[in-house]
């Protein structure tokens, strides 16, 4: 057992999948990589645009983590398929780090994330993640969906905020009362090519969506009939259209420079790096999530199995790259791997084509997206987050139990109303002290009569008079250690023995197991026995371990009841009184 807690201990293997998915690559394969990462590549190159936006950065910002944080993800990572680069997830979070931090601050908190993410896939936490409770994860995804959508309220209805710098407040309490403020400002022009592109985008067809996504028509049809709008021709014709504005990318960020990502470390407040551990551990466990998450997703469609440890060891490395470049953080992302995944990829080789388009993409098509229209942007993001949300789950809330529907409802609104650190801390131990609660709920300790000791031994008993049986059930832990007093509570006058029957009892920890040993002292104060009946697995482990079998005697220890209550006989003779 202490080999295998060793073993459980190593650092685990750095083995990026890339390699053992290029053993016996063919053309074939090639061909399919190629048409599959051109068409994710077409499908992340306005989502990371728009993501770049939203998160309060830049859209060449955005590029960039496609661009090499993509590449890493699918380089370095432990999935076949997976696709990385910005994501929703980050929106909320990211906007509120830019608004309170200088830019070079919001790089070094990325890179702090991918070290938190490379550190936990070398400890092997990548397994783990699977015990963050469904409440927790939905409450904060449905949380960063609402945190989506209301960061695009601007861009859609073309508002003009009257705050200082013209931006719009990152919290939520400061964020809604400035949009009512604005509402008179809305353009009406900008509100209904909104309107029409959202309604374009979510009818295209799926089986369109496939050979031309639906993201990158609303973007083109937008780019279009604002260029047309606002034309020299034709505003020439109909001098009504000179009234119309409509915010693009070069009229609020400038031009998109047509060069390669440069290496750069980040100009940063090193005084400030300890608050930005907090919001570096909340990227990483987000990050974490979710692109495992969609490594799960990704298994179930091709049946496959990923390495989960890999897998954060390459989100870890791509999120220290990407911000070396200007880049944002960077996550594996459901929506472009199931793109990957339907396209037709063979191997990680996609993911890298996809990395390389986006990058040949800003080389020579950079220019033309100044003209690019804020509104279409959001219209891509609203879709985003609708579509990310489980909405369905607010319906099936009068079903759930009521400690469930709490750490889904806490989780959600810390998520809107403040931040992610807070409301997935919050989530997490709400649902801790859930579980607590249950398993004590669950635990027993019931005084057993001479019937019931005949009916499951399945022999004729005859449990003398002062011996007493208690039967344990479900896990002794710390929650459920006080349900032991109960058996000094009851009147000892005329017991001599004491018999723990432990057949059921799933785990045992350190509180409970000192629970016990008080127990054996005051009887032994008392000049009354203790034996334990059927103790296993991890209860007899950790027993064992701790000398607690010492203490109370090997002869106290046996394997069933009539072995125990033959025991207590022996123990009953006044020559065996301690």
């Amino acid at each position: 057992m202490l080999i295998e807690g060793l073993r459980a201990l190593r650092p685990a293997k750095f083995n990026p999948r890339i390699f053992a998915a290029l053993r016996g690559y063919n053309r074939t394969f090639f061909f399919k990589d190629v048409m599959a990462g051109i068409a994710v590549g077409i499908v992340a190159l306005s989502l990371c645009v728009g993501l770049g936006v939203a998160s309060g950065g830049t859209p060449q910002q955005g590029l960039y983590a496609g661009i090499i944080g993509g590449f890493c993800v699918s380089f370095f990572g432990g999935s076949r398929v997976q696709i990385g680069g910005p994501a929703g997830a980050f929106v909320g979070l990211m906007a509120l780090l830019f608004a309170k931090y200088e830019p070079g601050d919001v790089l070094l908190c990325v890179m702090l994330a991918g070290v938190f993410l490379f550190l936990m896939g070398l400890a092997r936490v990548g397994s783990f993640i699977r015990f963050v409770p469904q409440p927790v994860t939905v409450g904060f995804t449905c949380g960063i969906a609402v945190t989506i959508l209301l960061t695009q309220v601007k861009a859609f209805l073309g508002l003009t905020l009257s705050t200082a710098d013209g931006k719009e407040p990152p919290e939520f309490f400061q964020k809604i009362p400035a949009l009512f403020e604005a509402l008179p400002t809305i353009s009406w022009a900008t509100f209904a090519l909104g309107a029409v592109l959202l309604t374009v985008q979510l009818r295209w067809p799926a089986r369109w969506n496939r050979v031309v996504p639906g993201s990158i028509v609303t973007v083109v049809l937008g780019t279009l009939v604002v260029s047309a709008a606002t034309a020299p021709w034709l505003v020439g014709q109909i001098p009504a259209l000179a009234q119309l504005q409509f915010a693009t990318i070069g009229s609020v960020f400038g031009e998109i420079p047509r060069d390669l990502p440069v290496f750069s470390f980040p100009q940063v407040e090193w005084s400030r790096l300890g608050d930005l551990l907090s919001p570096a551990f909340t990227i990483a466990i987000l990050c974490a999530l979710e692109s495992l998450l969609s490594a799960v997703v990704a298994d179930g469609i091709i049946d496959d199995r990923h390495d989960s440890n890999q897998e954060l060891m390459g989100q870890g490395i791509a999120n220290i790259l990407s911000p070396l470049f200007g880049g944002l953080a960077v996550t594996g992302v459901i929506a472009r791997t199931a793109t990957n995944i339907r396209s037709g990829a063979a191997s990680p080789v996609a993911g890298l084509i996809h990395a390389v388009f986006l990058l040949l993409v800003l080389l020579l098509l950079a220019p033309l997206a100044k003209n690019i229209p804020l509104v279409t942007l959001a219209v891509v993001l609203i879709v985003v987050g609708w579509r990310m949300g489980d909405w369905q789950e607010f319906r099936r809330l009068p079903k759930h139990a009521v400690g469930d529907a709490a750490v889904f409802l806490a989780t959600f609104g810390l998520t809107v109303c403040f931040d992610l650190t807070l409301a997935v801390s919050v989530g997490m131990v709400l649902a801790a002290g859930l579980f607590v609660k249950r398993v004590t709920d669950a635990t027993r300790v019931d005084a057993m009569s001479g019937e019931t000791i005949q009916r499951q031994s399945g022999a004729k008993l005859d449990l003398p008079d002062g011996v007493i049986v208690y039967h344990l059930f479900g896990a002794l832990m710390f929650g459920a250690a006080d349900r032991l007093d109960t058996v000094l509570r009851r009147e000892m006058r005329d017991i001599k023995v004491v018999i723990l029957h432990m057949v059921d009892v799933t785990a045992l920890d350190s509180t409970a197991l000192e629970r016990m040993e008080n127990m054996r002292q005051k009887l032994l104060t008392s000049k009354r026995h203790l034996l334990l009946c059927g103790p296993h697995t991890q209860p007899f482990a950790l027993m064992a371990r701790e000398g607690f079998f010492d203490l109370v005697g090997d002869d106290n220890v046996v394997g069933d009841l009539p072995k125990a209550i033959e025991r207590a006989k022996v123990l009953m003779n006044p020559e065996n009184r301690v």
